[in-house]
């Protein structure tokens, strides 16, 4: 039995949805599951041993041969996770014979053999909690969050640069911070983060770390800061998740990134606003390791704005408090030898 799993969104999206193989797999022991994703996602998804195959949804929606390369996978269902009306067509066209997507997209109606009646927008369920959805899953059925970090399937792999590699501090914890989202996310301020870094006093090995598109105003920014190493824009993403995976923990707001931190295990510590859905009830980081400090209040003052003033609110001094109970990760050593 073959199972395909299509969401073509964000990373973090993608992290979140990659229990759902691990689910399947447990179900079916004898199944694959391949994934259909977009590649920037692909050294995410391939870094799960639950996916056996990845298809790029870049390649395939201008592909002349897409209609025959889906169906010479012989897929026994798919899962539209992110809905997409290319996509389902496709697989309507393909021939799959379980076509499984939410009933509130007019054009799953078409295209699904089964459709199911429930809403992300307005649920009080976690994002990985609703993928769940999809597989008829409701109340007591659903898996517990706890239960989730045990179905990534994440793998160490190698892959660090020697240069970047020879960073890692022996002695001192290794942390990431990623400060920014690319504007998805509510973001602490970076006077939040130079305040925690001046706290920590050294103790601590800090690497800044930020997509291309951020590399200027973090390297102003990080300019005159003592203990930290710069790698921002530094990193491809396939390079980026074993160096994550040998440190012992990253800081940052509901990005991507944190959630691939949670997924590999280590300390994995977010920072949330208050407002729903924005808040740890839908996107809190899932893993062993994984934690998030929030404003503890209800608001929705800052909804329609970028900035959010209950993010001060989280504080440099209860961020460094979380981290002395950290202890290091003990793939940091095992992983140096890759």
């Amino acid at each position: 039995m073959r199972f395909l799993i299509s969401r073509t969104d964000k990373i973090g999206d993608v992290v979140l949805t990659l229990p759902l193989a691990g689910w399947l797999k447990a179900k079916h022991p004898q199944c694959e599951v391949y994934f259909l994703g977009r590649t920037y996602t692909k050294s995410v998804i391939e870094t799960s041993q639950h996916i056996d195959g990845f298809l790029n949804w870049d390649d395939l929606k201008n592909s002349k041969v897409a209609l025959s390369t889906l169906k010479s996978y012989d897929f026994h269902t798919v899962f539209h996770v992110f809905p997409s009306k290319d996509i389902a067509f496709l697989c309507k066209k393909a021939g799959i014979p379980h076509r499984i997507g939410t009933s509130h997209r007019w054009y799953h109606w078409l295209t699904c053999s089964e459709k199911i009646d429930f809403s992300r927008k307005n649920s009080n369920l976690h994002e990985a909690q609703l993928n769940f959805r999809l597989l008829g899953l409701t109340g007591k059925s659903l898996p517990r969050l706890e239960d989730l970090a045990d179905l990534y399937g994440m793998r160490h792999k190698p892959g660090i640069p020697p240069d970047i590699k020879k960073l890692l501090s022996v002695d001192k914890l290794n942390i990431i911070l990623h400060p920014k989202s690319k504007g998805s996310a509510r973001e602490w301020s970076l006077d939040s983060f130079k305040k925690l870094i001046e706290l920590s006093e050294g103790r601590f090995q800090f690497f800044i770390t930020g997509g291309p598109e951020e590399v200027e105003p973090l390297r102003e920014w990080a300019q005159g800061l003592k203990d930290v190493i710069f790698l921002a824009g530094s990193l491809q993403l396939e390079e980026f998740i074993p160096f994550l995976g040998a440190c012992d923990g990253l800081i940052a707001a509901s990005t991507g990134p944190l959630h691939i931190a949670a997924s590999l295990g280590i300390h994995a510590l977010g920072i949330f606003p208050p407002i729903k859905p924005m808040d740890p009830s839908r996107w809190a980081p899932i893993g062993k390791r994984a934690t998030y400090q929030v404003a503890a209040k209800a608001c929705s003052d800052c909804r329609r704005l970028t900035s959010c003033e209950c993010m001060s609110l989280v504080t440099p001094e209860s961020i460094f408090e979380s981290i002395l109970t950290w202890k290091k990760n003990e793939w940091s050593t095992s992983s140096s030898s890759h």
